[in-house]
Order: C-alpha cells, then structure tokens, then sequence
C-alpha cells in the first residue's frame, strides 16, 4: 500500500509494479508481463524508469543452467519511502518518556490500549460478515488502512493466510516485542479463531514477510 495520495500522483502502471515487486522481491521482465499484462518493450521501459528515478535496481541472477544470466529488477531503499511508516522516532520516544514518567511498564499499558481501540473500531465492520475467510480478507484490508502491506492466500496444503510485506510499527516491535503478541491477540479475538504467526527471513524465494495461518476451523467469537 502506498501512502495516501500517492496513487492518485503516479501512473497506475508504475504502482502495481512496485507493488508486485514488494510482494515477490524480485522479477524480471516477462513475469512481470505475465503478472500484470502488457508488451515486454513497454514493461521494459516502466521498469528502467523507475531504476532511474531510483526506486528500482537491476541485478544479474545467474542461471542454474547453461545461458547469460536473468536480468531482475527489485525495490530499493528509497521506495521503502512510498510505504507508510508510523513516525517511528516519535513513537519511540513517546514510549520511552511514559516509561519513565509511569513505570517500566508503561509503554506495553499504551501498547494495549492502541490495539484494544482498534479492536473496538474494527469488531462492528467484522460483525457483519458470514464467514471467516471474509472476516480475515476485511481485516487484512482494515490493517493496510493502517498501513500494513499484505495479501491473502489460500491453498491445500498451508490453509488460508494472510501474508504481510509490510508494518508500520516494525520499528516498534523490534523495541517492544510483547507488542506482537499484543496485535496477535486482538487478530484472534477479532476472527474468534487461532492464528499461527510466522517470521519468513527474505533471501532468493522473496522479500521477508509474516505470514499470519488462520485456522479455517475456528468457531466465530461470540457464537
């Protein structure tokens, strides 16, 4: 997801380039084109637009067999820009001065009332759906107003999930870890069901992410 506004500045190509490329991590040309449609030459031009204006970087990924190395294209720090982000410092700081305003245990008192407001915002929007492979899509869509950058997926083998590329409070998380279980713990109060979170490490499968696994056969909350 894009910060406000910035969809309406950009062509719609160029977004759901960066967007594709945050989810996959990196991709060449003709998947691309298989992805989103359109003619190599114009992909092509997109995509080295995009590298010089900064946002995109090329590199060569050697081929397992005989044959001149793929060229792929991938984000680069500068489009970490494009991403919302939580005023990170100011989070920090302000957690920190209500620790040592209250007490050490402060910041996870603040941390729990963020997320129970959220809880409590959200519940009345998931109330209304008729299963909880919506009621999971609606929150995946409530978190990326926050911020969050994710998508769900389905499939035999790993069930129903959604996966994150993205997370304002990353920062924060990496101070205040309890806060993980914090947002972990509004998720299944919200879907009245157990969820599996998983760090994914990024390397040549794509980018790190979390995957949060909804179990399918969880009774609705409140039922």
């Amino acid at each position: 997801m894009f910060l406000p506004g910035f969809r309406d500045l950009v062509k719609e190509g160029w977004v759901k380039t960066l967007d594709e490329l945050k989810v996959a991590g990196g991709l060449p040309v003709p998947e691309l084109c298989r992805r989103l449609g359109g003619s190599y030459m114009g992909m092509k031009d997109q995509c080295d637009r995009l590298v010089k204006l900064g946002y995109l970087e090329r590199w060569r990924l050697p081929r397992q067999e005989v044959g001149r190395p793929e060229i792929m294209y991938r984000l680069t720090a500068k489009a970490d820009a494009i991403f919302p982000q939580a005023g990170v410092s100011l989070s920090l700081e302000l957690l920190e001065a209500a620790r040592g305003l209250f007490g050490d245990t402060a910041p996870e008192r603040l941390l729990m009332q963020y997320f129970g407001q959220l809880r409590e915002r959200w519940r009345p929007k998931l109330s209304k759906t008729k299963s909880l492979v919506e009621r999971a899509t609606m929150l995946s869509g409530l978190r990326e107003k926050e911020g969050c950058f994710g998508r769900c997926k389905y499939d035999a083998t790993r069930g129903f999930r959604i996966e994150e590329y993205h997370h304002p409070l990353h920062a924060v998380f990496a101070v205040y870890p309890g806060a993980v279980t914090l947002e972990l713990r509004m998720m299944e109060e919200l879907l009245g069901t157990r969820i599996v979170r998983k760090e994914i490490p990024g390397g040549r499968g794509g980018p790190a992410r979390v995957d949060y696994e909804v179990a399918t056969l969880g009774v609705r909350e409140g039922s």
